[in-house]
């Protein structure tokens, strides 16, 4: 993402995972008020994890102080093993959020992700509500509906769509938001990848967590 990205890799059930890391400035934030987990669109799509959209999604919260991590999927830059339709991918990002919360201990953290990203971290956020153990609020980016088997999520969820998304149709994510009663904030004229858009992705978040 910038020059003070640090990269490293995990150990997954696959294999090596490759990961990034981006802190906030030290010198107005001396250590991370959270953690947060932004996960990449489609493997097989050309989604990686130097998506700018997911990029995005971390420069915002290391802008309010938070840790942000990535992760290449399975199969994905320099990661081994294979696509596995989202379920070794929460696998993976489960092994992740216990790698981090070894290295930042005792930090809230947060689940984001964008496309094929948002299944995987919906689905890990049922995990982990059932572990007792949710992250503080998760934050769907393009989120899935129609093109995966997307679970409930919580009500404080931030959802954040493009008008014009032609990937994932908005009429799509709206059928599976309306049983649950849950809003989405739509971008005037963004299509799936926010092209000239983004910045309402960062605004949104920045917002959302200075309420």
């Amino acid at each position: 993402m910038n020059a003070h990205t640090q990269p490293f890799t995990i150990t997954g059930a696959a294999g090596q995972l490759e990961c990034a890391l981006d802190l906030p400035d030290t010198d107005t934030d001396p250590s991370p008020r959270g953690i947060v987990l932004v996960a990449h669109p489609h493997p097989l799509y050309g989604g990686t994890m130097d998506n700018k959209v997911a990029q995005t999604l971390a420069r915002a919260f290391v802008s309010i102080g938070y840790a942000a991590v990535r992760m290449n999927f399975r199969g994905v830059g320099s990661s081994a093993g294979v696509h596995d339709e989202g379920l070794g991918e929460t696998d993976d990002m489960a092994a992740l959020l216990d790698h981090m919360q070894q290295q930042l201990p005792g930090l809230p953290f947060a689940l984001a992700g964008f496309s094929f990203g948002t299944f995987v971290q919906a689905q890990l956020q049922q995990r982990l509500i059932a572990q007792g153990t949710p992250a503080e609020r998760l934050i769907l980016v393009g989120a899935a509906a129609g093109k995966w088997a997307m679970p409930a999520i919580p009500a404080d969820t931030i959802l954040i769509h493009g008008e014009l998304d032609d990937t994932i149709p908005l009429t799509a994510v709206l059928d599976w938001l309306r049983p649950q009663d849950i809003p989405v904030l739509v971008v005037p004229g963004a299509d799936h990848f926010f092209h000239r858009k983004l910045q309402h992705i960062k605004n949104s978040v920045v917002e959302a967590w200075h309420r």
